[in-house]
């Protein structure tokens, strides 16, 4: 005793265990001191009552099943006579609110309700880890398992109860419908009463002969009961199987702690003690009946609370003002938060806007630089036509003067047969169709004149390439008095199509045929001729203006695109430089090169390449070889 007195007083803690060893043996000293000063048994008659509630459960648990519990009290407590009374979960409550029990043996579920309602105090707790390896249903530990017919292969999970009818024996019943709750509502699937729900009632077996009779797709067992039953294990099985540890028992839910023994307020302490130090010396018998110090009940309150059955069936719905209360250093805390998410979001979004505000200045600043380069563009394209145009405006009014010349001539020929009196109608109509000829020839060159003057903004078609080749062959010709032989050779096919500005490419065309005229114009008739040269690879169409003029040295070649540079004495070094921009803006090139690289050679080759539209532009990729035109 002064030992277990040095528990308390000791100022180092103590563990637990060593704690709960200590307590047991004072109460199983304070019994053994009890029956000491016992005297001997007096007949049953004539001993107090001691009535000890049994919640009853099954068919097949008659109040003997625990009469071992009753024989042992008996005889450790002579003086007491202990009787065993089975009941429902609303007799076990009546008798307990009557106060005609003294102790209470039941499930944790009815006695965490008794003990919020009535008071009860739990004392020791059924112990598993004692006796049988293979619990019994009474002494396992507290679990649902839900069975199906074997049959019913679609039913593995939990998860698969939903919308399905389920077997219980009620919803008051600890093992037999709220544990099985608790471990779905994560799942988010909810049982109803009016739809998924049939209460069977007890004994717990009905609710497996629902199952087998079919009125229910699934039913909730006690943990254990089913191996019980050796009769429903080939038509039954357990829906999402765990096995209890040390024991052949399936689960489909967590575990809880087992059935405690508890006392009502009105029992006597002495007895009470007297009780507890008896049991927890009980050894186990041979159907593993046991008892150990009480177990920890904080899950069953979690799991009621989590359901709100029980004391948590009414809890007070939480205020606000409760809560501030209650959380405010956290709520002061998430505030100050809040609070500087805010002011780093403004400053956030102010950056933002003043960079966005920057950057769109910048990109307004480069689209005005953009359009004033388009412009200058535009307008240096439409100075170096204008500029051709002066250089052949002395051919383009001798070519004017052909047409004019020969109304002229065919006026005055109809004024001299009217003097001489030899008009006719047949006359008449010979110079006049004649005059309207050369009238419309007249037109015509004026209008190809204006429209390649014209200054208009590009614009990108599909064009075919021998057209434009032709079209500025004959707009070139039709500038000048006395055209040289131009010699077009075609090897395109008939359907091929480039995207371009149309008139760009012929402004660079009868640019390149104008500079090989002025090389030419001046050497013997044999080296007068031009030629066209038209082919495509794989990627590209190809326009090569050859003549068979003075070659340019390497080194003229390389400054030859440049802005300003000219070989011509009344040039103004702006035509190939335009050119070479055409092409470069339509994805293409404009290259120079001898006609014949072999020494000794003559002639130049400018080539113009132009992207096919079906497929990737590859600049830096130097044109195909041109077809040799001796064997074309």
């Amino acid at each position: 005793m002064a030992w277990l007195l040095s528990l308390r007083c000791d100022p180092h803690p103590v563990p637990l265990a060593w704690r709960r060893l200590g307590v047991a043996a004072l109460l199983v000293l304070t019994g053994c001191l009890a029956q000491a000063a016992v005297p001997a048994p007096a007949p049953a008659e004539q001993r107090p009552e001691v009535r000890i509630g049994v919640l009853a459960f099954t068919r097949s648990e008659p109040p003997q099943d625990w009469s071992p519990v009753a024989r042992y009290l008996n005889h450790a407590l002579p003086r007491y006579h202990f009787v065993l009374l089975p009941l429902d979960h609303e007799g076990l409550a009546r008798a307990v609110r009557a106060g005609t029990l003294q102790f209470v043996l039941t499930n944790p579920g009815q006695y965490v309700e008794l003990e919020s309602s009535y008071g009860v105090t739990r004392l020791l707790t059924l112990d598993t880890s004692r006796g049988s390896a293979s619990p019994s249903p009474r002494t396992g530990t507290i679990g649902s398992a839900v069975v199906v017919r074997r049959e019913a292969r679609g039913l593995q999970r939990l998860e698969d109860l939903r919308h399905l009818t389920v077997a219980i024996v009620g919803t008051e019943a600890f093992s037999g419908y709220q544990i099985l709750a608790g471990a779905l509502q994560p799942l988010d699937i909810t049982l109803s009463e009016e739809d998924t729900l049939l209460s069977t009632g007890l004994p717990m077996e009905r609710v497996a002969e629902a199952v087998l009779s079919g009125r229910a797709d699934a039913g909730v067992l006690r943990t254990c009961l089913l191996e019980s039953h050796p009769e429903w294990q080939s038509r039954l099985r357990v829906v999402a199987p765990q096995t209890l540890p040390g024991s052949h028992c399936a689960t489909s839910t967590p575990l809880y702690p087992d059935w405690p023994i508890a006392t009502l307020r009105s029992t006597p302490q002495p007895l009470a003690r007297a009780v507890t130090a008896s049991l927890l010396g009980m050894e186990a018998p041979r159907d593993g009946l046991s008892f150990t110090v009480p177990s920890d009940y904080q899950s069953v309150h979690e799991l009621f609370r989590t359901l709100h059955i029980g004391p948590y069936a009414r809890l007070p719905e939480p205020t606000l003002l409760s809560l501030a209360r209650r959380y405010w250093p956290w709520l002061a805390a998430l505030l100050a938060l809040v609070c500087g998410w805010i002011l780093y979001t403004v400053h956030v979004e102010h950056l933002i806007h003043l960079r966005t505000a920057a950057l769109r200045h910048a990109l307004d600043a480069r689209k005005a630089l953009e359009e004033r380069v388009r412009q200058s563009q535009e307008q240096a394209d439409h100075l170096a036509r204008l500029s051709m145009l002066g250089e052949l405006s002395g051919t383009l009014a001798h070519e004017l003067n052909q047409p004019l010349a020969a109304i002229a001539n065919y006026a005055r020929s109809l004024i001299l047969r009217v003097d001489h009196h030899r008009l006719d109608d047949s006359a008449v109509r010979e110079a006049a169709d004649a005059m309207a000829e050369q009238a419309e020839r007249a037109g015509d060159i004026i209008a190809r004149i204006r429209h390649f003057a014209r200054k208009r903004p590009g614009s990108s078609t599909l064009a075919s390439p021998s057209q434009i080749a032709r079209d500025s062959i004959a707009l070139f010709c039709g500038m000048l008095p006395h055209p040289p032989a131009i010699h077009i050779e075609d090897h395109l096919p008939p359907d091929l199509r480039v995207e371009v500005d149309a008139l760009h490419i012929q402004q660079v065309l009868i640019n390149l045929l104008k500079n090989a005229y002025d090389v030419t114009h001046l050497l013997p008739a044999a080296h007068q001729t031009l030629t066209l040269r038209l082919w495509a690879d794989a990627r590209h169409a190809h326009f090569a203006v050859i003549d068979d003029g003075e070659p340019l040295d390497a080194d003229t070649r390389a400054h030859l695109f440049e802005p300003f540079f000219t070989t011509k004495p009344e040039g103004l070094g702006l035509g190939l430089s335009i050119c070479r921009g055409i092409a470069e803006a339509h994805g293409g090139r404009l290259d120079a090169t001898p006609a014949d690289p072999l020494p000794g050679s003559r002639g130049m080759r400018f080539t113009l390449s132009l992207p096919l539209p079906s497929l990737p532009d590859t600049p830096d990729t130097p044109p195909s070889p041109a077809p040799d035109s001796r064997h074309a």
